[in-house]
């Protein structure tokens, strides 16, 4: 059983850690937040010691595994530490604020002989793998046109981190970088970025953006994000291929349909539902890497994975800026 402390008692770190709860695999030894309400409450539920001082954490607990869940402009930092103290890393999407600060993380891990797992916890939503295995599979011929999209409301208030693009990088790094990373791992690398959005705008808590990749086998993809939304959170995606179209909505009661060409002109076309198992995407990526560091297997995201999704997001965000399309390397 692998020893897991958690760095960020947050949202999305109450997530983890109620995930690594449920784990036969893992148990979760500490937390530590820089807030110390936010630590003691979440240690206090799991009946852990809380620490405000990942330093002082490390030394006093015996730890496997630190998990990442803070803010973004964070993670490079604490990457860092857990690196150099010898601890396995998982860490919260987007791996990094910048591309440079994402490959400075990879390499400190790697000088260190310790692994780095980005959650991209998109792979993990049952509706999402079963698109690109029913695509990889040619459910739909070969795929032609994706569409994407992911809105809801501004995550916090207009004095927090994520209303500062220094820290944060609005809804393109903090938001639909779960797109970029899913549909890369779909479709294989992007060509060509170009983009359009409020980044930058100063509108108070409030952040649009519409993405359009060119994939290096020829799919076009367009990705759309928001923080506009009053209340609720809606995700969908649409995969056109030249033998029918997938499509997928979170507002729908049957998520993910499945539309056939008919073959012959007067025949109409085939619907297919699915309504996958609904299990918790969260666990599923964090046992998969505790299972990867028990086996010595390589787990399903790299860390190369959370460069590219980070690479991708910044020429977005460069596009946004400069009105022009961006090439990547």
């Amino acid at each position: 059983m692998l020893k897991v402390a958690l760095v960020g008692a947050g949202g999305m770190g109450r997530v983890h850690a109620k995930a690594y709860s449920q784990m036969e695999e893992a148990e979760l030894v500490a937390v530590c937040d820089i807030d110390p309400e936010a630590a003691k409450k979440c240690a206090d539920e799991y009946k852990i010691p809380a620490y405000t001082d990942f330093g002082e954490m490390i030394g006093n607990v015996d730890v496997d595994v630190v998990d990442i869940c803070t803010p973004t402009y964070a993670h490079l930092e604490c990457v860092k530490a857990a690196a150099e103290a010898g601890k396995h890393v998982a860490c919260e999407k987007p791996l990094a604020r910048t591309v440079s600060q994402a490959k400075e993380a990879v390499q400190v891990c790697e000088d260190a002989g310790v692994k780095l797992f980005v959650a991209h916890v998109l792979r993990w939503f049952p509706e999402y793998r079963s698109i690109k295995e029913h695509v990889a599979a040619g459910a739909i011929g070969d795929a032609v046109e994706v569409r994407t999209t992911r809105s809801g409301s501004h995550p916090n208030s207009p004095d927090s981190w994520y209303c500062d693009y220094s820290k944060s990088g609005g809804v393109v790094l903090d938001l639909i970088v779960h797109d970029f990373d899913w549909l890369r791992w779909c479709f294989g690398n992007v060509k060509r970025v170009y983009a359009r959005g409020l980044y930058e705008s100063k509108i108070p808590i409030t952040d649009y953006a519409l993405v359009t990749l060119r994939f290096e086998n020829g799919v076009i993809a367009h990705v759309e994000g928001g923080w506009a939304r009053p209340s609720g959170f809606i995700t969908s995606a649409e995969v056109a291929g030249t033998k029918g179209l997938l499509n997928y909505s979170n507002a729908d009661s049957v998520p993910l349909v499945i539309d056939k060409k008919a073959v012959e002109e007067d025949r109409p076309s085939i619907t297919i539902p699915e309504n996958p198992a609904n299990e918790s995407p969260y666990y599923k990526e964090l046992r998969h890497f505790i299972n990867c560091l028990e086996s010595g297997e390589t787990p399903e995201v790299t860390p190369e994975d959370g460069i590219e999704a980070v690479r991708i997001a910044e020429a977005a965000l460069k596009s946004i800026s400069s009105g022009q399309s961006v090439v990547l390397g």
